[in-house]
């Protein structure tokens, strides 16, 4: 691709972006080798790209040594002080010009707020680290955009479900928005669970602060402690209290598995069907409400279909993209 082409491709101002995005993490995130692969393919597609990295690495340093430079004193030699007068300013005067368009770079790649975004597909399971200490794991078809920077940090979880592992700060809270709620950690374990109607917020080990930070609202803050699990649907909030062993199961797909204890069918169905392509389809409302313990891989869809056709006496048969699961009774009606 020709250098004509990039500038089509990409504006001058989003390649200065891209190149501040870069910076940016390279300076306040978890830089890992995927992030190095990632700069060196970008710097390798064009000289613009290199450069305008380049001319914004180099403001950086500047403007830090800048303060140090400006108290050091200046004895230039005797041969300078013989050059005319005129060229000594116009240099002095070219010196400033690029620190202040360095500076004015730096500045702007430091005030841009740097968002990262991060998700899983179907059946996926990733831990997001930050050089704060603190850590998200990400559930099954799970998104999230993430602002973290020496002044803020933010994360909205657009969908599903995530596990937070937060590093307290009390001068630089961290921040859960999803959809219209907030979470506020107070020094944290928690889980965010959010679905098509409710949100779903369990403490593990500390304190948050949970409200609607909403002008038409009038709902306040509520503090959850450990065990506690807050359910918001349809502008209402409701507060249950579960035990260890409820949020160890709740907890298992960090550990690849789901967990049953005298769950419904339906209920068992629609979990496994989170993690798979292949869905289970439980055919009749008789099958639907039987119950069912044990412990399962999140990705063996057909090992619990087999698993229920011979605790429960039902009926398995597999069609198209999915597994239909049915009483006998449903089975051989006419």
């Amino acid at each position: 691709m020709s250098e004509a082409s990039d500038m089509h491709a990409a504006t001058h101002g989003e390649i200065e972006a891209r190149a501040a995005d870069f910076l940016q993490a390279r300076r306040f995130w978890d830089w890992s080798a995927q992030d190095d692969a990632a700069l060196d393919a970008w710097l390798a597609q064009s000289v613009l790209h290199r450069v305008a990295f380049l001319r914004l690495e180099a403001g950086q340093e500047r403007i830090e040594r800048l303060a140090g430079l400006a108290g050091a004193k200046s004895h230039p030699p005797r041969a300078q002080a013989r050059a005319p007068f005129l060229p000594v300013i116009l240099r002095i005067a070219a010196v400033f010009a690029i620190v202040a368009i360095a500076g004015a770079l730096t500045a702007n790649y430091m005030m841009r707020p740097h968002d990262r975004f991060y998700s899983t597909p179907i059946g996926g399971h990733e831990t997001v680290r930050f050089a704060d200490g603190s850590q998200i794991e990400l559930n099954t078809a799970t998104s999230i955009r993430a602002r973290m920077t020496t002044q803020e940090r933010i994360v909205w979880l657009e969908k599903g479900e995530a596990f937070f592992h937060i590093k307290h700060d009390p001068l630089h809270p961290f921040v859960v928005m999803a959809g219209r709620h907030r979470v506020t950690d107070l020094g944290t374990e928690f889980l965010v669970k959010s679905g098509p109607k409710q949100l779903q917020v369990t403490v593990v080990q500390g304190q948050v602060s949970f409200d609607t930070p909403d002008s038409l609202s009038r709902s306040q803050a509520v503090l959850l402690t450990p065990g506690d699990v807050a359910t918001a649907s349809a502008g209402n909030v409701s507060i249950a209290m579960v035990s260890t062993r409820a949020l160890n199961d709740e907890l298992s797909w960090r550990h690849g598995v789901l967990v049953f204890d005298n769950a419904t069918l339906a209920d068992a169905a629609r979990e496994f069907n989170r993690y798979n392509r292949e869905k289970l389809i439980v055919a009749d409302p008789a099958a639907a409400s039987m119950t069912i313990v044990g412990t399962f891989a999140t990705g063996d869809v057909r090992l619990f279909a087999q698993a229920a056709r011979d605790a429960l006496g039902l009926s398995i048969e597999t069609r198209g993209n999915g597994i239909v699961i049915s009483s006998l009774a449903h089975k051989h009606r006419p």
